[in-house]
């Protein structure tokens, strides 16, 4: 199918959403991400970032990091294996 390094990238937009919402939206797009593949979520609630380190830190993901993106942040996340 390809590489894994570039093909395993899924992108959940959850801008105007605002918290739980986007780490449960995240949650159940991680269920159909591969192991190992990343998920980038662009978000405009300012507790997101933070609330998905603790999610990965709960869960075993990992947290990549988080970009601004205009009025936005994006969160990126990488699947447990």
């Amino acid at each position: 199918m390809g590489d894994a390094m570039t093909s395993d990238f899924t992108t959940l937009d959850a801008t105007g959403l605002r918290c739980p919402l986007p780490v449960l939206r995240a949650r159940k797009v991680l269920r159909s991400v591969p192991d190992g593949g990343t998920l980038s979520i662009r978000t405009t609630d300012p507790a997101a970032p933070s609330d998905f380190e603790a999610f990965c830190r709960e869960t075993g993901h990992v947290f990549i990091g988080v970009e601004d993106d205009g009025d936005a942040r994006v969160v990126t996340l990488r699947k447990a294996t």
